[in-house]
């Protein structure tokens, strides 16, 4: 299946009737001049990151949201300290959880409570957790929108080791399952 084009026109009156479930619900008021127009349409067009500097309070965020809204894209946020690290934008594993649930498991069922699921020790993947960067990649029939805020606050090597996942084939694998 081809993916649909994808044009932000900078105005939410071109919002498709089908969205993706994590879309913004809420209108974002933004109004992007045309040489940003143009950025994000070519960002969009060579699948490549977009990236957006300025003052706080200039409105970057809105911008992400706003393109989200508009393109019926889903939205996702990772909010960046000086202590994170790429694995935990892609996924995080509750190892302790698993060992909770083997050792109490003739006591009590486990269950899930997002998906009211019951976990199963034997399968790891019961215990992990895509964060934003994950569901970005998740999402095969659409793109996604992806905000990576106060990505100047990281680490010296958090940007090298964005870059890495951020190549193509973005895939990524979890070491636990």
């Amino acid at each position: 299946m081809n993916p649909p084009k994808y044009i932000f026109h900078g105005n939410p009156k071109h919002r498709p009737k089908q969205c993706h479930p994590d879309s913004p619900t809420e209108l974002e008021p933004y109004i992007a001049d045309s040489e940003l127009i143009e950025a994000v349409n070519l960002a969009i067009f060579l699948q490549r990151p977009l990236l957006i500097e300025g003052e706080s309070g200039c409105g970057k965020t809105r911008l992400a949201v706003a393109v989200a809204y508009e393109l019926g894209l889903p939205f996702y946020r990772w909010d960046i300290r000086s202590t994170t690290k790429v694995q935990e934008g892609l996924y995080e594993y509750d190892a302790i959880l698993r060992l909770h649930d083997v050792q109490t498991k003739d006591l009590t069922p486990s269950i899930n409570p997002k998906t009211g699921q019951s976990r199963n020790p034997k399968a790891p993947n019961d215990y992990r957790e895509l964060g934003p960067l994950g569901k970005a990649f998740q999402s095969h029939d659409y793109p996604a929108v992806l905000l990576i805020d106060e990505i100047d606050k990281a680490d010296v090597d958090f940007p090298n080791d964005l870059l890495s996942i951020l190549d193509k084939p973005w895939k990524f694998f979890i070491r636990e399952t």
